[in-house]
């Protein structure tokens, strides 16, 4: 059971927040992992850890907030900054995976025992928003890691906007849909971002207050919706929706490595493909994302062969 207060303390020499908040969990907090994808790729961005502290800047119906959550053992302590403060701080519980029930994955086989007993009651976060994500998630699209973080951390660094309140200086809300609505494709590609990704993001920005409310629809039907926007597919689909929602069987499919980590860790096999992926995780319907997650944590299967290469777009 959660409980709620307002006796969150402020540190000294920090301007008083606009809202403070106490919550108290029936579970142990592990904020690192449930907000380890939010923010995407970097050292600057929506998402920071600072010692005990993690800060988290957003947008919200009420305008920008900055979050400041600080954990201790089942306690998480918030103050929040900005216009939309109070909004942001009652969404904290979400984000800290109040919402998910990570008992309800039944282990079918020994391998997801395993690692149920390895990581046990991991929760997923729930952000409650669209648009934060997409830019990220797209920045991603069939590139390496390395390309996807150099791309995102360089748009938020171009275009990206200080938060409200005494945040630290790399948290930075992400640009705005409507700057990115403006922009041509080649603007991007001083980051790596061909006219394709580039595209997929216009595309999005244009739609974005349509396409916000899908927060609000259930998981399934968000991600349809999501997939009719030009250049937004299955694997980008899930990950949003895995983020704002915190669906649980929101399955990853188009991805390069994760199937193989999958077939690698269930039958043995090295290279899998979305097809033998969803075999495998069939008895796990309903929390195929979870089981998902699970197995990257796992560990992938032995390398072979070269990685992919890095594009080099800004001269294209």
């Amino acid at each position: 059971m959660m409980r709620l207060g307002t006796n969150a303390a402020v540190a000294p020499g920090i301007a008083p927040p606009d809202v403070r908040q106490h919550f108290e969990f029936d579970y142990s907090l592990d904020p690192g992992r449930s907000l380890g994808r939010v923010g995407g790729k970097g050292t600057v961005g929506p998402v920071l850890y600072d010692g005990p502290n993690i800060w988290r800047t957003q947008d919200t119906p009420a305008g920008e907030a900055t979050l400041r959550i600080t954990r201790s053992g089942h306690i998480a302590s918030v103050a929040a900054w900005g216009p939309g403060a109070e909004v942001a701080a009652a969404g904290v519980p979400a984000l800290l995976g109040a919402h998910d029930d990570p008992s309800a994955l039944v282990p079918q086989d020994a391998v997801v025992a395993g690692w149920v007993r390895r990581w046990p009651a991991r929760r997923l976060t729930a952000t409650g928003t669209i648009w934060e994500h997409v830019v990220p998630t797209v920045c991603g699209q069939k590139v390496p890691g390395l390309n996807a973080k150099n791309s995102w951390q360089g748009i938020l660094r171009r275009w990206g906007r200080q938060p409200p309140g005494p945040a630290p200086s790399a948290l930075r809300l992400p640009p705005t849909a409507e700057l990115m609505a403006s922009l041509a494709y080649h603007e991007f590609h001083r980051f790596d971002i061909e006219r394709r990704r580039a595209e997929a993001i216009i595309a999005v920005a244009r739609r974005a207050d349509t396409l916000e409310r899908l927060a609000q629809c259930p998981p399934q039907p968000a991600r349809e919706r999501l997939q009719s926007v030009r250049g937004i597919g299955p694997w980008t689909a899930s990950i949003v929706v895995l983020l704002c929602h915190g669906d649980p069987d929101s399955v990853i499919v188009g991805d390069y490595q994760i199937p193989s980590y999958v077939t690698w860790h269930f039958a043995g096999e090295r290279r899998g493909d979305d097809d033998r992926m969803l075999e495998l995780l069939e008895p796990y319907q309903g929390q195929r994302a979870r089981v998902q997650a699970l197995a990257k944590s796992a560990g992938p299967p032995p390398r072979h062969g070269p990685r992919m290469p890095l594009q080099d777009l800004q001269n294209r």
